[in-house]
């Protein structure tokens, strides 16, 4: 491949790195508008571990300290004063022991695990697309075999055959090889 045409190639391969950074980015920190209090208490318990039972969300238990949580998501909605990021913090980190986040925050480190998996995806397969092309000019650029080359397969056919035929007459006169 001639370096022009890898020139004009890497402006296309980083456009589409720009696009799927933009994506992810607008996909992270989309806002849904506006919603009912209920949507938001329903949103906000989904986003919360029950502390008492084991793998289920403080919307789905029945657990008299779920129960609790969602009253409380209910009251801090209903006062109207804080956004969902501030409930959540407020619980996660105030008098309720063993409560968690089921979904890691989407800014700070904890968007690190949002972003890496996606961004390794996209680096590894644009790797192998650039592998797999490499690969196959390479496999091109061998082109075809010259006359010697053709010759120097004929004698060793014939060697072989010659070798083949010496093994077989040594074993039908009872001779080792």
């Amino acid at each position: 491949m001639s370096w022009q045409r890898s020139i004009k190639r890497w402006p296309s391969w980083v456009l589409l790195l720009f696009v799927v950074a933009a994506l992810l980015g607008i996909g992270t920190t989309r806002d849904a508008g506006a919603r009912t209090p209920e949507e938001r208490v329903e949103e906000i318990s989904q986003q919360l571990a029950c502390p008492v039972c084991n793998g289920e969300t403080v919307y789905e238990s029945r657990n008299t300290g779920s129960v609790q949580i969602r009253e409380l998501i209910r009251q801090r909605v209903s006062e109207g004063v804080l956004s969902d990021q501030q409930i959540i913090d407020g619980i996660v980190d105030g008098p309720v022991e063993g409560v968690e986040l089921l979904v890691p925050r989407s800014s700070g480190v904890e968007a690190l695990a949002w972003v890496l998996p996606s961004a390794a995806f996209v680096i590894g397969a644009a790797g192998l697309a650039i592998a797999f092309r490499r690969w196959g000019e390479s496999a091109r650029s061998l082109g075809s075999a010259s006359p010697e080359d053709y010759a120097l397969v004929e004698a060793a056919i014939a060697e072989a055959a010659i070798t083949e035929r010496a093994v077989g007459a040594q074993a039908e006169a009872g001779d080792e090889p």
